[in-house]
């Protein structure tokens, strides 16, 4: 060393602050980078992503191969520093202090904090480039690191702690993929985001927030008379029909209109051609999750079914139409009876039927209404008076003002909610 002048000294004292800055951000970028990018940039046949999987694969070789780098280039960094204050300065136990301490600072700054930084905040720019370095590295100091990785496995072992498999540790569950999803709209298309979302919330939904309920079930009664079941049939805007015998709890099955186009040609629809075209009644108890259903109809091939509660009481009807539509957003056509529930007045209000359900006042008017509670906005509105209101009385609803409009039959039958100015409220008239 004496034979280096000291510039020499300082230069290779430089390279190996250097060196270290480098081992620190390779480590940083390794343990930052975001594995299911890398697993698709490494798909895609990129060199250096498929290194760095490979690396991270074997983080505890890995790991050693970096710190065993960074561990002698800082101790030869020390020894340097210790040879230049004494050629400098002389065997002073003050000047020997100084150095350790400026080399300190130095490692810290320019070695340690500031190349960590920039590891965690550009990952894929450091970790591919450094993997190239690094494997070589690995094979050539394998045994050392074999040799290292027997003593941390020991230790490890008497601390009882065990590892987890590679890549286990970034599995996520439906949670952590639903934050995943949420935080990446402004990434993905507006559209492609609701998707995701509304499939990932499909288990939390029930059949009971999207079925039509017993009330507005449009069924056939086989005892009434035939010239009535034609026309009943013929305007039907449904392709399936509930067919009851007298009372609505007598259900004999659904029928598909289809089967009966050749009848309906005749001069009589003979109620026994009904009974013999009908589908048998296919039950699902209420509170059944949007997911398991959709799995359920395409298990039975069906696209109706009938929600029944803990009695065997007809509640509603869910089709597959509703469970596509909470995935994708309305694609079927309304019948015209009903249009117009929900409406938009020219003073910027909405005119809603107390039978809408809350999920589509949310979703249509961008509002937060519970909804683990009534299912319909006259349950709702039931719920918070604890009464049958009278027309003209008002309410706030999650700070959404709500006016009775007209109520009937013991129900809210119609109501006006002035939602708060936003973008994603459709404007016009329209109708869900």
């Amino acid at each position: 060393m004496e034979a280096l002048s000291i510039s020499t000294l300082f230069g290779l004292l430089a390279g190996l602050l250097f060196l270290s800055a480098c081992f620190s951000a390779s480590e940083t970028a390794m343990m930052a980078i975001n594995r299911y990018r890398l697993r698709h940039a490494a798909e895609t046949g990129h060199r250096g992503a498929m290194l760095t999987l490979s690396l991270l694969n074997r983080t505890d070789k890995l790991l050693g191969v970096i710190l065993l780098g960074n561990n002698l280039v800082n101790i030869a960094a020390a020894t340097l520093a210790t040879i230049i204050s004494i050629r400098l300065f002389g065997d002073s136990d003050l000047a020997l202090s100084l150095a350790t301490l400026l080399l300190t600072f130095l490692i810290l700054v320019f070695s340690e904090v500031t190349p960590k930084v920039l590891g965690s905040s550009y990952p894929e720019r450091v970790a591919y480039p450094a993997a190239y370095v690094l494997m070589p590295m690995l094979k050539l100091t394998y045994p050392v690191v074999w040799f290292v990785n027997l003593f941390v496995q020991g230790i490890l072992w008497l601390l009882r702690i065990k590892p987890p498999e590679p890549g286990h540790g970034s599995r996520l569950g439906l949670a952590e993929l639903r934050t995943i999803v949420l935080e990446s709209s402004g990434v993905l298309p507006r559209e492609h985001h609701r998707i995701l979302v509304n499939l990932l919330e499909l288990e939390d939904i029930t059949v009971d927030d999207v079925m039509t309920p017993r009330n507005q079930i449009e069924a056939i009664d086989i005892e009434d008379d035939p010239e009535r079941l034609r026309q009943q049939i013929s305007t039907s805007h449904h392709t399936r029909m509930v067919v009851h015998a007298g009372s609505s709890d007598n259900l004999l099955g659904v029928l598909h209109v289809r089967r009966v186009l050749h009848a309906l040609a005749g001069e009589e629809l003979d109620p026994e051609t009904l009974k013999e075209n009908l589908e048998e009644p296919y039950f699902v108890p209420a509170g059944t999750p949007l997911f398991t259903q959709l799995r359920n109809f395409q298990g039975s091939r069906r696209r109706l079914a009938l929600v029944v509660d803990e009695y065997g009481e007809l509640q509603g009807l869910v089709t597959l139409e509703d469970l596509l539509e909470e995935m994708v957003g309305e694609f079927t056509t309304q019948a015209p009876s009903d249009t117009g529930y929900l409406r938009r007045e020219a003073d910027g209000s909405w005119l809603a039927e107390g039978s809408v359900l809350l999920r589509h006042l949310n979703r249509k008017l961008g509002l937060s209404l519970p909804l683990d509670g009534p299912k319909t906005l006259n349950g709702l509105l039931l719920e918070h008076f604890e009464d049958i209101p009278e027309a003209g009385v008002s309410i706030k609803l999650g700070g959404v003002p709500v006016e009775i409009v007209q109520t009937q039959d013991r129900a809210v039958k119609m109501a006006r909610i002035y939602p708060p100015a936003s973008d994603g409220v459709s404007s016009g008239n329209a109708s869900i």
